[in-house]
């Protein structure tokens, strides 16, 4: 293995306030790249393949996705193509890469001045100011997700298992495997209880583990919970101080892609299905129940990522069709607009103050900033050479309205971007090939506040 690192700068300015960030599979097989479906894709008709009782993790997963992933003989630094700003407004741009050639990025995470990032090379490497600080490995598949919380840190694996680790008090360098969910006692106690076994597919299980790859984590606003969602088309709930499971539900009829939770114990969960469903948390002394209270998307490009604003008045969701769509906390969830910016698949979305951003399969990073509910595309990150699959955020201390902004990618690199929210809004001039719109009317959508994709004109975007 070859360890690059690549910068304009010689260390990355130190930050806080990890941002909202999830992500979730592109749900694109490599056997469908046949030159016919290439050009699909370039017309903007990614979207979900039907639903496949019989299908496996391993069908739709971006682990296949190869041909994205080509080397280059050009340096990894690319500068961004923007258009010089004015010299008095802050620059939109690229501080740095982090290469470790050793897989695929599929995950990250980001916590004062650390980044974590996951591939499917089962190592979960730490870089601290642009350079590899640590490492550690697990004896699993690749990482999918990664939260943070206090002292320790939750993976998500191809596996099916959700480990925990610990930071070593005596060496921050070290950290160690403090345990797995669900734990091996409780795999025991109930696995000689017949009642315990539900019927997934073909195969019974335990209630309390998953039986497909955790496809994505995410923390209730408490911090005491922790949220999974899998292929196996469930939602699981963990209390962090037992390391148990409290609850198990089938959340919808394909693989979940992105859950995210928010305030007022609302919890969103998208999923391969086409749909975003609301979940109200119920709490009635010790025992903590979830609730459906509103489907808010029907339609038939898979829902790929979910980001909520730091406030949870704004809830984001990407999906397969390339566009992201948004409803409105204040206003009962009702639909607020279609952000359209990317020609392939939205593969993750992160919010942080008052911007947006969204990574695709088309491989740029939209900045879009929020005033309302007017979105304006500020910027257009490029400079990978494969999709981008996951991002993290964090408040740039050193300078106001100003955040860092990593994306890590299926060109098996991660890369650093500082972002303002005071750079101009892009013109037809700086938008290159790209050509971000924004759509504010509602339509006439239901009194619900869900939306369906069925009244826009356009062919089947299935593949």
């Amino acid at each position: 293995m070859r360890d690059r690192m690549f910068s304009d700068d010689t260390s990355l300015p130190r930050a806080s306030n990890f941002g909202n960030g999830v992500h979730s599979d592109p749900n694109i097989s490599a056997n469908a790249m046949s030159p016919d479906v290439l050009h699909e894709y370039k017309m903007r008709n990614s979207s979900a393949s039907p639903f496949d009782s019989s299908r496996i993790s391993g069908e739709g997963s971006p682990m296949t996705m190869s041909p994205w992933n080509q080397t280059t003989a050009s340096s990894p630094f690319t500068k961004s193509p923007f258009t010089p700003f004015e010299d008095n407004l802050p620059k939109n741009g690229l501080i740095g890469s982090l290469i470790r050639e050793e897989g695929h990025i599929y995950s990250l995470a980001a916590t004062r001045d650390l980044l974590y990032t996951g591939s499917d090379s089962k190592n979960i490497r730490v870089w601290k100011n642009l350079k590899e600080y640590t490492g550690f490995k697990s004896n699993s598949g690749l990482v999918k997700a990664i939260v943070i919380s206090s002292e320790k840190l939750f993976t998500g694996h191809q596996d099916g298992k959700i480990r925990v680790w610990r930071v070593s008090t005596k060496d921050p360098k070290v950290h160690k495997r403090a345990g797995t969910l669900p734990t091996l006692m409780d795999i025991f106690k109930y696995s000689v209880i017949p009642k315990n076994y539900v019927q997934v597919r073909k195969q019974k299980t335990l209630w309390i583990r998953h039986s497909d790859a955790v496809s994505c984590l995410s923390l209730s606003e408490d911090k005491k919970l922790l949220y999974s969602a899998s292929w196996d088309r469930t939602l699981k709930v963990w209390r962090i101080e037992t390391s148990k499971c409290i609850e198990s539900i089938h959340a919808h009829d394909d693989a979940v892609n992105s859950v995210v939770a928010s305030v007022e114990g609302l919890l969103y969960t998208g999923a391969a299905d086409g749909t975003v469903k609301v979940w109200k948390k119920e709490q009635s002394g010790k025992i903590i129940k979830h609730s459906l209270v509103q489907t808010l998307l029907k339609q038939e490009s898979a829902v790929t990522a979910l980001a909520v604003s730091a406030s949870g008045s704004i809830v984001y969701c990407g999906s397969s069709d390339g566009l992201v769509n948004f409803w409105e906390r204040e206003k009962q969830l009702s639909h607020g607009g279609v952000l359209k910016g990317h020609r392939l698949a939205v593969l993750c979305l992160a919010a942080a103050g008052n911007l947006v951003f969204s990574g695709s399969a088309d491989k740029t990073i939209c900045v879009w900033r929020r005033e309302g509910v007017i979105h304006t595309c500020l910027s257009v990150l490029a400079g990978h050479t494969g999709p981008v699959k996951c991002l993290a955020v964090e408040e740039d201390r050193e300078r106001s309205l100003r955040w860092i902004v990593y994306s890590g990618s299926l060109d098996k690199s991660v890369k650093v971007w500082g972002v303002s929210e005071q750079a101009p809004e892009l013109t037809p001039m700086t938008m290159h090939s790209h050509t971000p719109k924004l759509i504010t009317d509602a339509d006439s959508l239901p009194s619900d506040g869900s939306y369906s994709s069925s009244s826009r004109p356009g062919k089947d975007r299935r593949h």
